[in-house]
């Protein structure tokens, strides 16, 4: 089998594994992933296989959706990746990556696998959480946990544990402040990181102009 055959028969399989996935983890959620993770491996030395194959496995089984068990996601992969003859060390590597590259695992005050493929997969998922996409993930994923938009008298918790942000029932704008503005500062690449400023500033904005129009000053 070729690297392009086995990309192809991963991206069939991740198809029908989200099928039926929330719309802000689904495939085009993975797809989008996929797309930063090559744009930004054209500036990096990387192994562009492990690369691709984590972007398009990363979220194959996101926690969030299996009770908070982080193993599932990691398994499903491992058994995809084993079952199509892939070599074993590039298959360790695609799993650490899944494992390690999450924003709730960087709440942790421990030691971590580091490569830079990872950083590369996680530059390109952190990406899709910010800018115009992460505004519509982040109320699409809020309204599907049936979250209020907003409350004044809640305020951000800015010193999260990683309990804490898998538990939280926060109002969606507070996630902005309990993640998604903190990522520009976060990005691994050179590329991730002009990107990011763009899309950072376009969050800023939006904020700017949810308060003011929920407060009807404009």
């Amino acid at each position: 089998m070729t690297e392009q055959e086995l990309i192809d028969i991963t991206k069939d399989f991740v198809k029908k594994e989200l099928k039926n996935a929330e719309g802000g983890h689904d495939w085009f959620h993975t797809e989008r992933v996929y797309k930063n993770a090559l744009l930004i491996s054209k500036q990096e030395n990387v192994n562009v296989l492990v690369v691709q194959l984590a972007a398009l496995l990363h979220d194959i089984a996101d926690s969030k959706f299996h009770n908070g068990d982080e193993t599932v996601g990691p398994r499903k992969a491992r058994a995809f990746l084993f079952q199509n003859n892939v070599d074993s060390a590039v298959i360790e590597h695609v799993i650490k990556i899944i494992e390690n590259m999450s924003f709730k695992n960087s709440l942790e005050d421990a030691e971590r696998f580091s490569s830079e493929e990872l950083k590369v997969v996680q530059d390109a998922d952190r990406l899709d959480a910010i800018g115009a996409i992460g505004i519509a993930r982040c109320f699409n994923y809020g309204g599907f946990k049936n979250r209020e938009m907003y409350n004044p008298d809640i305020e951000p918790n800015l010193d999260l544990t990683k309990e804490d942000y898998k538990k939280s029932t926060a109002p969606t704008i507070n996630h902005f402040y309990e993640k998604l503005l903190l990522l520009k500062d976060q990005m691994n690449t050179k590329t991730a990181r002009r990107i990011a400023s763009d899309r950072h500033n376009y969050m800023e904005g939006f904020l700017k102009q949810f308060y003011a129009e929920w407060e009807g000053k404009k």
